[in-house]
């Protein structure tokens, strides 16, 4: 069978044959009750085979926005983030001081007391145990999924199993689960029925080959068998089969539509990363159902989708990819006195996402008794607003071939900050029959907004047959007069110079007979994502790197390093420093770094580390000191 035949649907197949109805549909192709799914019917453990499943489904390059997040037993201490699994055991760090202090030392009072329960030094007790609200506790999954809706997300769904080895899902093949112990509930099920019970897709994250693959690097040897797989300690070929074993699981068990992996997938087995592929793709055959499988390394983007944790690139990318960002900098997880992003940021970014060809998932961090917090409440009903009003510019739409102007950087790689735009910001996108041309402007323009990219010269407007701002509530719009262009660019006279309604951007809708204009010159595209076992050029072209303290505590501090790129284009990087007073990094985020006293080596080469002229991304990571030290106020980065 050719490539095109193999991106036929079934529904395709049925029409070509002049056949109709559920009956022909059983009788021509041997499935029951058969619906139209892309791709080939049946797949192999090849990457010939698995290349050709479509990596972007329709649901999910028309839904753009998702929720999931981080909930377990690392949220209980509430202390640090995500990683204090770990880092409670790394003597001397800042998560490993707190524990000692409010629990005991690591040894006596072990991470899985967080999941079978026990007292603090305070006579607390302390467990991973959310009970739901029907049995007198704090957690209603159904609400849950009616905020999801309420923030306008199209997909929702849990962090099955983060780093820590903990299953939050009726696992057989995994003691350690949330029915065996903790709050004794399917969670993963709880989650799925409650989300689709409200027409949402359901995503589901699994974080476990970082389980074994040097997270608990700091936690001894332990003395029996079923520690030693909570702990990751297992032979090799018995990790790589639990790896295995619990995605069939989840992938039989709740028919996940999404399913999302985090970053050193490359370090499973390349047989084993294929037969995952192969399986759930099959299965998704059998349930008539068009999924979703996203990467940072071990899989490409022939067949799954690309995601760059908290960013997005530069520009308009190629093919369709996905963000994962989430509420807060300092934490996936919920901690003490976390802090949020603006809802304007977060918005902004969404909006910029779309516009280069990407999807953003967004994490929300609930309290250990199973709490949304009333700040993360307000980011995600923000953007819900703008979403149910102007959502026509959102949902369902495409990249145009400009994704948009204005002074404000946003992208660029992974780990770049969400940013608000200004009134000068404006991002396109088009509706998918291409007849409609969206302008989102981040701020009341004025009295005039000014479209730089449609000057006279760049695009022939003879085709508009309209132009209206898209009103206050959804399906209502305010026309305006004919704008005008020329060599500064288009220019469209607003219904007065002060907002006439209160929102955080503002939508300009251009409607054409045929298709939208393309300018005649575009933008360079930002670079696509490397596939897997490519190796990365050598880094062209000068970077420099800026170094600014985010958050600090006693005995540690979080920090960020952004390296720009210079005239010309880079396809890789290291940045180098020495800490002054004896500073030691305990975790790091987007690259892998070497410490040698106090020098320090980040490397970001092989992933995602090609940047565009003039483009940014930046890194994070936290370190601590010895003594009384403080968070060094500069250190002098020189890249290469």
């Amino acid at each position: 069978m050719s490539s095109s035949s193999h991106r036929l649907t079934r529904r395709g197949l049925l029409i070509a044959s002049g056949a109709t109805g559920v009956a022909a549909a059983t009788g021509l192709l041997g499935v029951r009750n058969a619906l139209a799914t892309a791709g080939p019917q049946s797949y192999t453990p090849t990457w010939a085979s698995v290349d050709q499943h479509p990596p972007a489904a329709e649901w999910f390059q028309d839904g753009k926005f998702g929720i999931y997040y981080h909930w377990g037993a690392f949220a209980v201490p509430a202390f640090g983030n995500e990683w204090y699994p770990r880092n409670m055991y790394n003597n001397g760090s800042y998560e490993n001081n707190h524990h000692k202090s409010v629990f005991g030392d690591p040894s006596a009072w072990p991470y899985h007391n967080f999941i079978n329960g026990a007292r603090d030094k305070a006579g607390n007790w302390v467990q991973f145990a959310p009970k739901l609200k029907s049995a007198g506790g704090n957690w209603d999954p159904n609400e849950w999924a009616q905020l999801f809706v309420d923030a306008g997300a199209k997909f929702a769904g849990p962090v099955a199993e983060h780093h820590d080895g903990y299953s939050m899902w009726n696992s057989r093949v995994n003691e350690w689960n949330s029915v065996a112990t903790g709050p004794k509930l399917d969670l993963l099920r709880l989650h799925a029925d409650a989300i689709r019970a409200k027409g949402l897709k359901l995503f589901v994250s699994l974080h476990h080959q970082w389980n074994f693959g040097g997270y608990y690097q700091y936690v001894p040897q332990q003395s029996s068998t079923t520690l030693r797989k909570l702990y990751g300690q297992l032979d090799n070929a018995t990790e790589q089969q639990l790896w295995t074993d619990k995605l069939r699981e989840v992938i039989d068990g709740y028919q996940p539509d999404l399913i999302w992996q985090d970053l050193y997938l490359g370090r499973i087995d390349e047989a084993r990363r294929l037969d995952f592929l192969a399986y759930y793709y099959n299965k998704a055959v059998a349930w008539n159902k068009d999924v979703v499988v996203t990467y940072k390394d071990g899989f490409n983007n022939r067949g799954e989708v690309y995601d760059f944790e908290r960013g997005g690139p530069a520009g308009i990318q190629t093919p369709y990819w996905l963000t994962d960002d989430s509420v807060s900098s300092s934490s996936w997880c919920y901690t003490q006195g976390i802090g949020y992003y603006s809802t304007t940021a977060m918005l902004h970014a969404l909006i910029d996402r779309v516009s280069k060809n990407g999807t953003m998932v967004l994490n929300v961090a609930p309290t250990a008794d199973g709490v949304i917090p009333s700040g993360q409440q307000t980011i995600l009903r923000g953007i819900g607003d703008h979403l149910k009003r102007f959502g026509e510019s959102i949902y369902g739409t495409r990249a145009w071939s400009v994704f948009g102007e204005g002074p404000t950087q946003m992208g660029g790689g992974s780990f770049v900050t969400p940013r608000a735009g200004t009134n000068k910001d404006i991002r396109f996108t088009r509706n998918k029959n291409n007849t409609v041309l969206y302008a989102t402007v981040m701020g009341w323009p004025g009295s005039t907004l000014t479209i730089t990219t449609m000057t006279s010269s760049r695009v022939n407007l003879a085709n508009l047959t309209g132009v209206q701002l898209l009103g206050s509530t959804a399906g209502t719009y305010v026309n305006l007069p004919r704008p005008t262009q020329d060599g500064g660019g288009l220019h469209i006279t607003m219904p007065s110079a002060s907002a006439p309604y209160s929102a955080l951007a503002y939508v300009v809708k251009l409607t054409f007979v045929g298709a939208t204009p393309t300018p005649t010159a575009s933008p360079t595209v930002a670079p696509t994502p490397t596939p897997t076992g490519t190796t990365t050029p050598p880094p062209a072209g000068q970077a420099t790197a800026k170094y600014t303290v985010t958050n600090s505590w006693s005995g540690g501090f979080q920090a960020d390093v952004t390296v720009t790129a210079g005239a010309a284009p880079i396809n890789g990087w290291k940045v180098s420093w020495s800490f002054p007073n004896g500073q030691v990094i305990n975790q790091i985020w987007n690259g892998s770094h070497t410490q040698s006293g106090s020098n320090v080596t980040v490397s970001n080469v092989a992933y995602n580390g090609a940047l565009a002229a003039g483009a940014s991304t930046t890194f994070g990571f936290t370190a601590t000191w010895n003594g009384t030290n403080n968070p060094p106020a500069s250190i002098t980065c020189t890249t290469s």
